[in-house]
């Protein structure tokens, strides 16, 4: 699968599941992550085989209960938008009714600001844990 430039530059690789590549995206003002199935030539979700389609919606939910665990969001945004990047990507967003965007969106909120080197790591090393914790049937209690 070949990655978007725009991806690319927004976000930095945490891992593989199954079918998508588990990204963070780099706006630390959010608790941001996107997954980007492993699959050429696919811009929406209706161009996945039925299996896949199953496939992304259980990554789906898994990244969604890591999302909750990490940052116990007041309600998580998971939106496939796909308006400037074509390339089908899911975006599972922690958002919080103190976050100075909250009601509206992140996209317009003009609202960024980049990790330190530190906290990146300590984010994605956060994820990572979280996702083999959930894929192992562990308990994340």
């Amino acid at each position: 699968m070949k990655l978007d430039p725009r991806l690319e530059v927004d976000s930095t690789f945490v891992t593989n599941l199954n079918l998508c590549q588990v990204r963070l995206h780099h706006n630390a003002v959010f608790p941001w992550t996107i997954l980007v199935p492993n699959r050429d030539d696919i811009i929406e979700i209706i161009d996945l085989n039925s299996a896949d389609q199953l496939l992304l919606m259980k990554e789906m939910s898994l990244m969604s209960e890591v999302m909750c665990h990490l940052y116990r969001p007041t309600k998580l945004n998971v939106a496939n938008l796909g308006n400037v990047v074509p390339q089908l990507h899911i975006h599972i967003i922690a958002r919080f009714s103190h976050d100075k965007a909250w009601p509206g969106s992140v996209w317009n909120s003009g609202l960024s600001e980049p990790y330190t080197l530190s906290s990146k790591e300590k984010n994605i090393a956060q994820l990572k844990t979280t996702i083999q914790m959930l894929n192992n049937g562990e308990s994340l209690d």
